[in-house]
């Protein structure tokens, strides 16, 4: 399909306003993220997760012609086809986008099981942007001391409650730009997880450097 001269280059629809930050803040990192620089609109779903893997086809049907590529981005936990593996939510939302005129210039990115997933890694400004400057233990030995983070594994085993329980002791308030300031700091190429790794590969693949 041909880009005409008013369309952008990528909407993003996301399931939440925190994920619609933290999309924001990686998109300022094109760079970062080996893409050229990009025209992206993101969109939050208004029925969130279960929206997202239900009728983001539906959602973006007006824009097909609007821009050239298309991303969808729900959690896992709370779309309520858990029973359902990450590529398997992500195989069948795909097929629905492209039924849907988004054949060829689509992707679905499930973050399993949450967007917190993405959030932790060993990257200084974690710590710092969740208030943790100067305190003792280092943060992931407290997690791991408060059961959030099983020895020998990569990431906390329940990521939000392990974040919403660090920002209650750092009173810290939650905030969806918070998200956007993890996003904009840590080092992306930290972030091992199988659906970043996805969401990374296919910019890079639609909008090469």
């Amino acid at each position: 399909m041909n880009q005409s001269p008013a369309q952008r280059d990528l909407v993003v629809v996301v399931a939440d306003k925190d994920m619609e930050y933290a999309a924001h803040g990686l998109l300022n990192r094109q760079k970062a993220l080996g893409m050229r620089v990009v025209s992206a609109e993101v969109f939050a779903h208004p029925e969130h997760d279960p929206g997202c893997y239900l009728r983001s086809h539906t959602f973006l049907r007006s824009m097909v012609n609007k821009y050239a590529k298309a991303i969808v981005l729900f959690d896992r936990d709370g779309c309520g086809a858990e029973a359902l593996t990450r590529a398997e939510l992500e195989a069948e939302v795909e097929g629905r986008l492209e039924s849907s005129g988004w054949k060829g210039r689509c992707g679905v990115v499930v973050l399993d099981p949450e967007l917190e997933v993405w959030v932790w890694s060993d990257s200084p400004h974690v710590a710092e942007i969740l208030g943790w400057r100067r305190r003792t233990p280092p943060l992931p030995e407290w997690l791991k001391n408060e059961q959030f983070w099983h020895e020998g594994a990569a990431k906390p085993h329940a990521p939000k409650e392990a974040m919403q329980a660090v920002l209650r002791l750092t009173q810290l308030p939650r905030s969806a730009s918070r998200y956007k300031q993890l996003a904009e700091a840590v080092s992306l190429d930290r972030c091992r997880d199988a659906a970043f790794l996805k969401l990374k590969r296919t910019l890079q693949a639609w909008f090469p450097q």
